[in-house]
């Protein structure tokens, strides 16, 4: 399947709320064709290149579906549109059109069937009840009591303070048990360097 690509400075993943403003033409016109057939489109993660301006030199070869939720009028006159992640999807031969708008073949990536939650995971639960406090997560009207593993991995995985090539690496595994394992990893190394 095609889809048209926003690479950005960022990791969205399924289930997670990404606000973006939105005002180049590339992007108006992409947002408006979506709109009216009811697509998504796809956002992966720069790895070289900029947000603004001409097409990214580079970006990760995994990314994640945007359905848009919500849209609105900026008081600065700019679009506002708030997008939900969707599917998980890899990128093939990607091009860039003549307005700079990135097309790529994507092909979609099953997830795991959701699970309950251990025991174990009682901690990881309570990290991402306690980042629900945070006035930009419920901005984002995310955080809190989740269902299973796969939205606490996602959550979690989206909201803490990872590097981008950490987050790459958690939106590829498909296992919510391993991806919430390298979460607990990464939050343990985070531990250990602030203890440090």
């Amino acid at each position: 399947m095609k889809l048209p690509l926003f690479p950005l400075n960022t990791v969205l993943f399924p289930g997670c709320t990404l606000d973006l403003q939105i005002f180049e033409a590339r992007y108006l016109d992409m947002i408006g064709r979506c709109m009216k057939q009811g697509e998504g489109f796809g956002v992966v993660c720069i790895l070289e290149g900029q947000e603004v301006g001409e097409a990214a030199s580079r970006f990760a070869a995994m990314g994640c579906e945007a359905l848009i939720r919500d849209w609105q009028q900026r008081p600065n006159g700019l679009l506002g549109i708030r997008v939900e992640g969707g599917r998980r999807f890899h990128v093939g031969k990607a091009e860039v059109l003549r307005d700079q708008l990135t097309l790529a073949d994507v092909e979609w990536l099953e997830d795991e069937p959701e699970r309950p939650l251990r025991p174990e995971h009682a901690d990881l639960a309570a990290l991402l009840n306690a980042l629900a406090e945070h006035p930009m997560v419920q901005g984002l009207g995310m955080g809190g009591v989740v269902e299973g593993q796969q939205a606490l991995a996602n959550q979690l995985s989206y909201l803490l303070p990872f590097h981008l090539k950490e987050k790459l690496q958690l939106l590829a595994l498909a296992d919510p048990d391993e991806r919430l394992g390298f979460l607990q990893g990464l939050l343990d190394q985070l531990q250990g360097e602030s203890i440090a």
